[in-house]
């Protein structure tokens, strides 16, 4: 242990998570800063949990801006058709392995799509080379594709697309879940934006690249790169509580967990949003599809955000008792 010095107190240091953060603060996209953030992912390597399996670890991820380039060629190489920039959105979805109950999850997202007035524009394969996995990992491992959605004519403008898209999400998964389209823990939507997408998985830290040839991909650009090596330590690991979520990364553990949930869930019924409007009532059970602390705070942000709150107002709204120790990082 390191000894006393200026500042510095051993007895303040933490077993957590591990998270890091890069960004060209001009906007310049380059494929140069998702391999740093992918650097500091591998030296975040030392946080993370690892089994007897030695490549079977809690999950490691990246969360980054949409790559167009890369998307714009591959459309191309699929026979479908881009709009311009933030009026398409990209999703990162695990999905069963079982082919049937595969398309009856797609089929669920294509509904919901149409019902909420976007455009279904196409489907990818994401890229992956399971010999990344862990042994013990690669037969749950699951099926990746990413669907292409295009903002709808009486969809106004971008945020009035991912206000839909967020409905989209949310109502896909319920669906899922009351119906079992999919065994427990075979389907989930990592990231569906016009934004962002994440790269996630049951990946120790230094195979995540390795895993998903996007990542290695000189096409695959952007101007920040969001990091994140699990520990975990009040859930079992798992494809979909791999960080990043779709705004935050977190590396602490929010001992109030249980009295937060009880409030959102009392304060539902008096909820109104000016924002969101009809869209308010479908979003519910706002945190059903995520079961850690960290999956749950993100699930409150997001709806934070989506009602209309700037992201520093929405953070200051959120869960007093997280703001003790190295609890958020967004």
């Amino acid at each position: 242990m390191m000894q006393a010095r200026g500042l510095y107190d051993p007895r303040n240091e933490h077993d957590a998570c591990g998270v890091g953060f890069v960004a060209q603060i001009k906007n310049r996209k380059s494929h140069a800063i998702v391999a740093q953030g992918l650097g500091i992912l591998c030296n975040l390597e030392h946080r993370g949990a690892v089994g007897a399996d030695p490549l079977a670890g809690d999950g490691a991820g990246i969360l980054i801006q949409i790559p167009d380039r890369l998307f714009r060629d591959e459309a191309k190489r699929l026979e479908f058709i881009l709009p311009e920039t933030g009026d398409y959105a990209v999703g990162m979805m695990f999905l069963p392995r079982d082919a049937e109950s595969r398309r009856d999850c797609e089929e669920a997202l294509e509904k919901f799509v149409r019902a909420e007035g976007q455009i279904m524009l196409g489907w990818r394969d994401v890229p992956v080379q399971e010999s990344a996995l862990g042994e013990s990992i690669k037969p749950n491992a699951p099926v990746i594709r990413q669907p292409f959605i295009g903002r709808g004519p009486d969809t106004p403008d971008i945020d009035a697309f991912e206000r839909k898209l967020f409905v989209i999400r949310k109502q896909t998964h319920k669906l899922v879940r009351e119906n079992k389209l999919a065994a427990a823990g075979s389907f989930y939507i990592a990231s569906l934006s016009t934004r962002t997408i994440v790269y996630k998985g049951m990946v120790i830290a230094a195979r995540l690249a390795a895993f998903y040839d996007d990542l290695r991909d000189e096409r695959l650009e952007s101007a920040l790169a969001l990091v994140h090596q699990r520990f975990s330590t009040n859930t079992f690991p798992s494809w979909e509580l791999a960080h990043p979520f779709r705004f935050l990364a977190h590396n602490g553990e929010i001992n109030t967990l249980r009295g937060n949930i009880n409030w959102m869930m009392a304060r539902r019924h008096s909820m109104t949003s000016k924002v969101l409007g009809d869209d308010l009532a479908k979003l519910w059970p706002l945190i059903g599809d995520g079961n850690s602390d960290s999956a749950t705070l993100d699930n409150c942000l997001e709806l934070l955000l989506a009602g209309g709150y700037s992201l520093p107002h929405a953070l200051m709204m959120m869960i007093p008792e997280a703001w003790s120790g190295n609890d958020l990082m967004h």
